[in-house]
């Protein structure tokens, strides 16, 4: 994807692929970096499609 306006007039490509995660995979995730699931809430700009997940660490 080129960005025109960017890097002083010229065009900046991305080669990077953006992934959205199931819940599973994210609790999985969490778990695994030791982090403790506080709450799934849905996006502000787009309830029912997008999550906003909200992990801390354990006191």
């Amino acid at each position: 994807m080129s960005t025109p306006g960017s890097a002083g007039g010229s065009a900046v490509r991305s080669t990077s692929t953006l992934r959205f995660r199931s819940l599973d995979e994210v609790r999985v995730g969490l778990d695994a970096a030791g982090l403790e699931l506080v709450d799934v809430r849905d996006a502000p700009d787009r309830p029912g499609q997008e999550h906003v997940v909200v992990a801390r660490r354990p006191a």
